[in-house]
């Protein structure tokens, strides 16, 4: 896999927003494509999980909107619900949500594939650094264990997914932090419809929820 670094990336990408501003039709064709099909095999049993916070609005006023899944993807990550690594320096963030149908039914035993950068703005292009991927339990809940990821030229902080079950549509999507407010606004990519709820903890852990709609 050649290597794309992500200054090399910010570049490009800052060329893009730049477009996007310019050209919101142009925007919308970069941001649909679902990018490369996942290829894990589904369970046959789903676990069962709890959920926090009050769940983003979602089911029942259409599908979670595509967004591009970015040159930094990487097929066949690692099984796993956390993605923290030793040293990291951002906070750390519990992201919880749910899979549902457009009328509102969970989707259980869905793979749910998360990918970001470390937290000095870098994405690990040989190994699975901050990429994994899990299921959905009965109820159709998911948890991830990670770092809140930072900015980086050209990009608001942002976490990619890849998401689908047995019976459903692909979706590649990005979710948004409302706390980058500014950051927020100069991106061209960033949609509203896409930031997670928010709660920060007293030991400076971040809860997060979002929930995706096939």
């Amino acid at each position: 896999m050649t290597k794309l670094t992500r200054r090399q990336f910010a570049v490009g990408t800052a060329l893009l927003g730049t477009i996007a501003a310019g050209a919101p039709l142009l925007a919308r064709a970069q941001q649909t494509g679902a990018g490369a099909p996942l290829r894990y095999p589904f369970p046959n049993q789903a676990g069962n999980l709890g959920l926090a916070l009050t769940p983003t609005p979602a089911c029942g006023v259409g599908a979670t909107e595509a967004q591009t899944e970015g040159p930094f993807y990487s097929p066949d990550t690692p099984l796993r619900t956390s993605l923290l690594e030793a040293g990291a320096k951002s906070p750390k963030l519990i992201l919880q949500g749910m899979v549902l149908t457009p009328d509102c039914k969970p989707v259980a035993n869905a793979v749910v594939d998360f990918w970001h950068c470390d937290d000095e703005g870098e994405y690990d292009n040989r190994g699975y650094k901050y990429r994994g991927h899990q299921f959905t339990d009965a109820t159709g809940a998911f948890r991830l264990e990670t770092i809140r990821p930072p900015q980086y030229p050209g990009r608001t902080p942002h976490i990619h997914a890849k998401l689908q079950g047995e019976r459903t549509r692909l979706l590649t999507t990005q979710v948004y932090f409302p706390d980058a407010a500014a950051t927020n606004a100069r991106d061209g990519i960033f949609r509203p419809s896409l930031l997670i709820g928010q709660q920060q903890q007293t030991d400076g852990t971040i809860l997060g929820r979002f929930d995706f709609v096939l």
